[in-house]
Order: structure tokens, then C-alpha cells, then sequence
């Protein structure tokens, strides 16, 4: 039993120790940044393997290190780069543009504002590049240009009637209007005789104006800003057209020009140049260094445990 639970604990060691071996760090590669301007499915020789072509149009500034050339899934199928050819050209060739227009309005409200804008402008580049933009809504902005104060006045009157005196303390001396208060201004009296019984009572009428005034804030104008985004052309420029074919890995390589597409049509000068297949992945120096540390690590884990076994049983045996 105890030779047993000695060769089960040296298996376990062996195993944490491949597991703890670092694995082959994966090559850097730069994100994909182009997309194709055609892809093409077909197949090719003897025995119909599957290809697809990729084509993709770069300026001559553009850095084709972002064509992607990664392996990928389609149709239930791992695809991997088996050529990149290059040919020069001349053509159309387009960018995206976006172009911030600034403009004023008197109001500050996004419906106004929207219909005071365009919904596509034409925009040209310095370089040539020509089109037609549209609106980005999400992008409408307007800021306030300034404020100002305004003051208007207010003013009401009251009567006052069946007073026993001509006596501003018989007038009240604010009044409110229109939620604001007023202060009294001025009065004017008049007065009536009345007969009470045998007695001649006079009363007053007072007639009290009131004034004030209410001052308020608001903004000069609005300066309202807008994208507008898209893509701009330049014709008769010189592009760049990569080819990208792929090829499926659960299928034998065969022939990759039988049964390959036409050309895509694109006129110009053909100064195109084979590209060198890209290298068929397999196991990286840092992977094989790791087995082989794995593999040297067991060896040397089961030689220690034979020997232990072995002395445990010169011992039985001298016992």
C-alpha cells in the first residue's frame, strides 16, 4: 500500500508540474483595420478544395500590415493565408470624412434647430476627395452666446370706497399683481354727502395707483454646432490592390491556381507581385522548450520513486 500511495503522489507531482509550465505566448499582431472591397468563394484543383478571395484597396499611404491574414472559421471550416499578391493601379479610392459645421440661432430649442439645418451638405478636401455628407442628429450641440437683463414696468390701481376720512392710513400701501408686488404711487380722493336720519355724513373715495417693475434675464443667441459624416471619392488617384486567398486546412493542399477567379477588372499598369505564402503555424521554440522541461521534470520524478521503491523492498527483505 505504501508503494502504491508514493507512485500516486510522484503522478500528481508530475502532472501540477506541467501544469505550471508557462505557456508559448501568442504573436502580436496588429488589429485588422481594412475590410475587403470583394470576397469570393470557389474552389480549385484536383480534389475541389475550398478557397476564398479576399480584395482589398489601400491608398499608398495606408500600412497593408492591417489586411488581417489571421486564420478563421467559415463554413464549418478553419481557413489559413496561402498567398498575398500586390498590384498598383489607378482608380477610385475613398476615406471617411466628418466636417463640424458652426452656425447661430436665435432659440435654443433642439426641434427649431433642426429644421434650420441640412440634412446632407457637399464637402471637398484639400487633396481632392469630393462627396456628400449626412447629418450626425446625435451630434447637435447649442451653447448659449451671451445674456442680457431687461426691466419692464408694472403698474395697477385699486378704489377704495365708504372711507370715513380722506387718510392714507385707510389705503393699503402694496397691493399684489400677477403674483408680483406693487407699491402705492399716488391717491386721489373724492367725496359723496349721504343723509343718516337727521345727519349729513360724507364719506371719501380714495382711487390709489400702484407701480413696481420686474426684471428678467435672457440669452443673446445661440451658437449651434453639427458632424457631418461620410465618405468623400477622388477618382483617377493611384491605389494599391491586395489579393488575399485562403485556403482550408481540413482539405490536402493541392493546387491553388486550377480553377482560380478572374481578374477583378480593375484597370491600370500591372506591376502586380507575388506575395510569399504566409508560414503554416506549428509548435513555437518557447512551446517545445516547455515539453521538454515537462517531460525531463517526470522523468526525473519517476526515477526518484523507483529508487524509493526499491530501497523499501531491500528493506523488507534484510527484515
Amino acid at each position: 500500500m505504501k508503494i502504491q500511495r508514493i507512485v500516486t503522489l510522484l503522478c500528481t507531482a508530475a502532472l501540477l508540474l506541467c501544469a505550471a509550465s508557462p505557456p508559448a505566448l501568442a504573436a502580436d499582431r496588429s488589429a485588422a483595420c481594412y475590410y475587403p472591397v470583394e470576397v469570393e468563394s470557389y474552389t480549385a484543383g484536383d480534389f475541389d478544395q475550398p478557397r476564398i478571395r479576399k480584395v482589398y484597396q489601400l491608398s499608398r499611404s495606408d500600412d497593408p500590415a492591417g489586411i488581417p491574414t489571421e486564420d478563421f472559421e467559415e463554413y464549418g471550416r478553419t481557413f489559413h493565408l496561402m498567398e498575398m499578391t500586390r498590384k498598383d493601379e489607378i482608380g477610385v479610392d475613398t476615406q471617411p470624412l466628418t466636417k463640424t459645421v458652426t452656425t447661430d440661432s436665435a432659440t435654443g430649442d433642439l426641434g427649431e434647430i433642426l429644421k434650420q439645418l441640412a440634412p446632407e451638405i457637399e464637402a471637398e478636401t484639400e487633396d481632392g476627395y469630393a462627396g456628400m455628407l449626412k447629418l450626425d442628429y446625435n451630434s447637435v450641440q447649442a451653447e448659449v452666446k451671451g445674456y442680457k437683463t431687461s426691466t419692464r414696468n408694472l403698474s395697477a390701481s385699486r378704489t377704495y370706497p365708504n372711507l370715513s376720512d380722506a387718510d392714507l392710513s385707510l389705503v393699503p400701501k402694496t397691493v399684489t399683481e400677477g403674483g408680483r408686488t406693487l407699491t402705492l404711487a399716488d391717491v386721489k380722493w373724492s367725496d359723496s354727502t349721504n343723509m343718516e336720519g337727521e345727519d349729513v355724513v360724507v364719506r371719501y373715495t380714495a382711487t390709489a395707483s400702484y407701480t413696481g417693475s420686474v426684471t428678467s434675464r435672457y440669452a443673446t443667441g445661440y451658437t449651434v454646432t453639427a458632424d457631418y459624416t461620410g465618405e468623400v471619392a477622388k477618382t483617377n488617384c493611384e491605389i494599391v490592390t491586395y489579393t488575399a486567398i485562403f485556403g482550408c486546412t481540413d482539405v490536402p493542399y493541392h493546387d491553388t491556381k486550377t480553377n482560380a477567379p478572374q481578374d477583378s477588372g480593375l484597370t491600370g499598369a500591372d506591376t502586380s507581385q507575388e506575395m510569399p505564402p504566409a508560414p503554416q503555424s506549428g509548435p513555437a521554440p518557447s512551446t517545445m522548450l516547455s515539453v521538454l522541461g515537462c517531460a525531463g521534470g517526470i522523468a526525473a520524478l519517476l526515477a526518484a520513486g523507483g529508487w524509493s521503491v526499491m530501497k523499501m523492498r531491500e528493506r523488507r527483505s534484510d527484515t
